[in-house]
């Protein structure tokens, strides 16, 4: 017996087995009027409102729809409304631009966009054949009861379309199926060690990569959704402390975040002993791991992936081997991007980048082959990102290909001269990137913020002399107060770099 995989088998379990149990607490600081406290049943029932209201718009199996909004219960409703029920979801990166988002809804085709009342106000209207404002509203026709028409279960049809998410220029739709999506959350979730006792804090952008597939997972066992709309670590420790949250995942800008909150909590920090953070979107520097066991008493849990492979390539988590090393020893450990994960297979090629196989990989780039056939040529997919892998099998990122500094026919990755500097107490943040050189060829500067003005950038160039070979080390050293990143806290190097470049014909020297 061979049953589809879908989206819809883990909301079908939820109701069935945890239908009386508070699903969904939702965000309560929102433009639009928060959804009471949810249970699984009422989730359920909700998202096959969603798909009514649909069916009564006349879209066919397959169309797309479209929500731009901050994490909200009601786009956690999207995520089953949408896909469990034959159509096409289209999560959409609340912090683009108006022309962005227009870009994204013309490329995919959808036929309807839900938005935010905050984004809407914004942005106005979108050419779209149906625009709703998320609200009281949209709610009438769209997940206020009904049956929707039966949809053919089909586990190799695309779930959703997700946007790659700007470190570079121009982004790409990611077609995963509901095999994709299935097994990512299944495993993920079973790696992560989630159960129905899990409370779940969304500080993850739903939008990006389905919330990493998170949100499948804890719905399918049962746990509990506490809905966050804006990452600040004051309010995530509260959070933490009044609901009793166990697991969180986000990029390592929010590990700052709570370690900058926490450094003025009063008392026990919220979690000591019980919660675990999953962390991925940039290599996490190794004092930071550290100080998430020193300092919150947290588990710390590493994930590498992309939004082409739903995401989960590798994990990285504590193991028994490793209970005798101190903290830090540990942290450096943890800082690998980590092990194949179930079902995942491995390889580098012949200049360094990490190749990958897994029932996680896209199944395409909407309506880019020839993206798509680059991308998976000799049936691997190609993840851009140089890697080695070690004789333990655990994979290491080195750098974005595209990141590598080549000054004096050196290599030098970005990510090794960022950790460097990240241990230095008074950097806060750091991107490190290759600017033009007449006798180098490129040069390597670093972008810093900084928590101490009267810090000089001889000491940080020194600072990482006494940590590196010579010739990693900055040249120069530009302070400013903050630094481009996408909303899953990745940095925009293209962005940061372009200033340095735009009377240059390549963008290598």
């Amino acid at each position: 017996m061979e049953i589809p995989l879908t989206i819809a088998d883990y909301l079908d379990r939820a109701e069935r087995v945890y239908g009386d149990r508070i699903a969904v607490i939702d965000e309560p600081d929102q433009p639009a009027p928060p959804l009471p406290d949810i249970t699984y049943s009422r989730l359920a029932e909700l998202s096959r409102g969603m798909a009514t209201g649909f069916d009564e718009l006349g879209l066919e199996t397959g169309a797309r729809v479209a929500m731009v909004s901050h994490n909200a219960a009601r786009l956690l409703v999207f995520l089953f409304g949408s896909s469990a029920y034959g159509r096409v979801g289209v999560p959409i990166n609340f912090r683009l631009s108006t022309p962005e988002i227009q870009y994204i809804l013309d490329h995919s085709g959808a036929e309807v966009l839900f938005i935010d009342p905050e984004l809407a106000e914004q942005h106005g209207s979108f050419n779209v054949k149906h625009q709703f404002v998320i609200g009281p509203e949209a709610d009438q026709i769209f997940i206020e009861g009904g049956v929707p028409k039966p949809w053919t279960p089909d586990e190799s049809a695309t779930a959703t379309i997700n946007y790659t998410s700007g470190t570079t220029a121009r982004p790409k739709g990611v077609e995963m199926t509901h095999r994709n999506i299935w097994l990512n959350a299944s495993i993920f979730g079973w790696q992560a060690g989630v159960s129905d006792r899990d409370v779940y804090l969304h500080t993850l952008p739903m939008f990006h990569c389905n919330g990493w597939g998170m949100p499948y997972a804890m719905t399918g066992m049962g746990g509990k959704h506490i809905v966050l709309r804006q990452v600040n670590g004051q309010e995530i420790l509260e959070r933490i402390q009044k609901h009793g949250i166990t697991l969180l995942c986000g990029a390592p800008a929010v590990i700052t975040a709570v370690l900058d909150a926490a450094a003025d909590w009063d008392g026990e920090i919220p979690g000591a002993g019980h919660m675990r953070i999953v962390v991925a979107g940039a290599p996490p520097p190794t004092q930071l791991i550290a100080q998430v066991e020193t300092e919150l008493n947290w588990e710390f849990i590493q994930i590498y992936g992309l939004t082409e492979t739903a995401p989960l390539l590798t994990m990285n988590r504590n193991r028994s081997e490793w209970d005798h090393l101190d903290p830090y020893e540990r942290a450096v450990k943890l800082s690998k991007a980590g092990a194949p994960a179930l079902g995942v297979e491995l390889s580098t090629s012949s200049n360094g980048e990490l190749l990958a196989r897994s029932n996680h990989v896209l199944k395409s780039y909407w309506s880019q082959p020839e993206a798509t056939e680059e991308a998976l040529a000799n049936n691997w997919f190609h993840t851009g990102d140089g890697a080695t892998i070690g004789d333990d099998n655990y994979a290491t990122i080195t750098d974005r290909k595209k990141d590598v500094i080549i000054s004096g026919g050196e290599n030098v990755s970005s990510i090794e001269v960022e950790d460097a500097l990240f241990s230095h107490t008074a950097v806060a943040e750091v991107a490190v990137i290759g600017v033009p050189d007449e006798k180098w060829g490129e040069t390597v500067k670093a972008l810093v913020v900084v928590t101490d003005d009267s810090v000089t950038e001889r000491e940080l160039i020194d600072h990482c002399r006494e940590l590196l070979a010579h010739y990693k080390c900055p040249t120069s050293v530009e302070f400013r107060d903050e630094l481009a990143r996408t909303a899953t806290g990745k940095l925009q190097k293209f962005k940061l770099r372009a200033p340095y470049w735009e009377h240059m014909d390549r963008q290598v020297n």
